[in-house]
């Protein structure tokens, strides 16, 4: 989820199988065949042989009962395979929670020591937990989006698209968030935005959108996943026409460069002179014209913290002034737009994005649906963005004029869709890097970017 610089805040992120073991139940009989026959005991012999044919009806009946359980399918790690759409709980498919880890970058230069420092290495333990559910949220994404990006095609609706990636993290996490406080367990750390063309952000579709996606459109998907409030947020875009592959090169570079260049102690000036190096020098040809490929100079990446998707910190996509370091602990989204446009976007169309304000006013509430309605926003999201979809999931109505008052007041903070100008093109990645005191980890790196 992208910010805006403080400024302009107010103008406008092969197989194995699983063995079946079956116990032995009830009494298996042996039959002892013998060659030598005693007259006297014709009688006795003709019970066991009753007996035995019993016995072996029996035990035909038991064996006909025990039919073998289907065999799960085994990756080569041992874990059961994710199904298509996802519905198997990450939790499940890896035993005692040791989720793959992202990738993991060692510090160099004045921070090299980190990475043998028994100090750092024991501050590295101490954050296990924190980790872990990094990781576990981490490969929700990866698994949810992967699905999404074999799935998704043009002809769908944006609802239909947004949904079924809603429904596998859901499903995956464990949280379907129907009942109170279960997505603040987990869930969705950010709502599905499907921002499209000259739209670069914040834009998911509210009940009643028909939009179709369609094959020349530029799709932004930006989604979060969190697990305790440890929020991955990552994006990427899709495209159904080579002719804009090469905006898609440019901002993806334009990421990486970002990924590369951040570090403990690193001024957010270097990154964000590193990034726009790297954006800008791609041009792409689109209707017969040669277009430079320009960073959104308003839009920055930012640092997460717990329960909220922007802390206090802005990670720029342009070279500037900005002094401020990055620190060991902390956790940032490193996220660039680029646009082929004006490189500059505004607020335009409808509202679908808010979230509840970490430092809200105490204030009075004179609409009794704002009141009923920051109640369950409270219970349900706590500070996690949400949309208005979320609400409708929840069964809330003709809540609009109560959710405006709320925004109204200070209590909620709206973020309208973010575009460039009409006819342009905007593109999106994304990734979420943890400082860690012996390696920077980007824990949302996959094989698709």
């Amino acid at each position: 989820m992208p910010t805006l610089p403080a400024n302009q805040a107010g103008a406008v992120s092969g197989r194995q199988h699983a063995a079946v073991s079956v116990p032995t139940n009830g009494t298996t009989s042996q039959i002892e065949e013998s060659n030598a026959h005693d007259p006297s005991d014709d009688e006795k012999e003709e019970e066991e042989a009753a007996l035995g044919s019993e016995n072996r009806n029996n035990a035909g009946k038991r064996k006909k009962r025990r039919k073998p359980k289907k065999k799960k399918v085994l990756t080569t790690d041992g874990v059961t395979a994710q199904s298509s759409p996802p519905r198997v709980p990450i939790a499940s498919l890896f035993a005692g929670g040791l989720y793959p880890a992202g990738e993991e970058v060692e510090y160099h230069n004045d921070n090299a020591f980190r990475t043998t420092s028994e100090e750092k290495r024991h501050l590295d333990r101490m954050n296990s937990d924190y980790l872990t559910e990094y990781r576990h949220g981490a490969e929700v994404h990866r698994q949810v989006r992967q699905w999404a990006q074999k799935n998704i095609r043009p002809g769908q609706t944006l609802t239909e698209i947004a949904e079924g990636i809603e429904d596998g993290v859901r499903a995956l996490t464990g949280h379907q968030g129907l009942e109170e406080g279960d997505n603040i367990r987990g869930g969705m750390g950010f709502p599905t935005g499907l921002s499209l063309n000259h739209c670069a952000a914040h834009y998911t579709p509210n009940a009643g959108n028909k939009v179709v996606l369609q094959k020349e459109d530029v799709m932004k998907v930006d989604f979060g996943v969190h697990l305790n409030g440890r929020i991955v947020d990552s994006a990427f875009t899709m495209t159904f026409d080579p002719v804009y592959d090469n905006l898609l090169a440019a901002v993806k570079d334009a990421t990486n460069a970002g990924v590369r260049e951040a570090g403990i102690d690193v001024r957010m000036s270097d990154i964000g002179a590193a990034i726009q190096e790297a954006m800008e020098s791609y041009e792409v040809e689109i209707g017969g014209k040669t277009l430079p490929v320009k960073c959104i100079r308003n839009l920055n990446g930012h640092d997460i913290i717990q329960y909220s998707i922007h802390g206090s910190k802005s990670v720029p996509i342009v070279k500037g002034k900005d002094q401020t370091k990055m620190e060991e602990g902390e956790t940032f989204a490193i996220e660039t737009f680029g646009s082929t446009g004006n490189g500059y976007v505004r607020d335009d169309m409808e509202t679908s994005h808010y979230a509840k304000k970490a430092d809200a006013p105490n204030v009075p509430l004179r609409v009794s649906s704002a009141r009923s309605l920051l109640n369950s926003i409270s219970k349900n999201f706590g500070t996690l963005p949400f949309c208005r979809r979320y609400l409708d999931r929840l069964g809330h109505e003709k809540y609009l004029l109560g959710l405006n008052n709320l925004v109204s007041c200070g209590i909620v903070e709206a973020y309208p869709p973010l575009c460039d100008i009409k006819g342009s093109y905007t593109a999106q990645f994304e990734h979420t890097i943890l400082l860690r005191p012996t390696v920077k980890e980007v824990i949302s790196r996959g094989d698709d970017y």
